[in-house]
């Protein structure tokens, strides 16, 4: 059985709609219907994923985290990106960057100094007056 129908089973247990878990929980219907059909493509993505089926598990006072840590095996076995992956990866990048950017201010520092010390050079010994 997949998460989906797992899910609509236990909400079918209860005998709650769709409808009462959208009005209390605020997450549109579509997310909640595409949830229990197990389409993730038509879920918003990441952590608004895990933030649904944490609404929903509330709603239905299932444990949280037992279900959310399903969902993740399914979610990625459907395909779902690792955003924790992919937000790791971003931070790695923006640290690079970061980096690079501080060499490049101090070549820029360098630079300066060199031409500041060449203007000094030349000022002193060219147009200077020597006694």
């Amino acid at each position: 059985m997949s998460f989906g129908a797992e899910l609509q089973q236990e909400r079918l247990k209860r005998d709650v709609s769709l409808e009462s878990i959208s009005d209390s929980t605020k997450v549109a219907m579509r997310y909640l219907r595409a949830l229990e059909e197990d389409t993730y493509a038509k879920l918003p993505g990441g952590i608004f994923n895990r933030g649904i089926v944490r609404s929903y598990c509330r709603y239905l006072n299932l444990n949280e985290d037992e279900w959310l840590q399903r969902f993740n095996t399914y979610a990625r076995s459907e395909g779902e990106e690792d955003w924790t992956e992919f937000a790791q990866n971003v931070k790695r990048n923006r640290e690079s960057i970061q980096s690079r950017g501080r060499l490049r201010w101090l070549g820029v520092l360098l630079m300066l100094i060199l031409l500041g010390a060449a203007g000094w050079v030349g000022w002193h010994y060219m147009l200077k007056p020597h006694p």
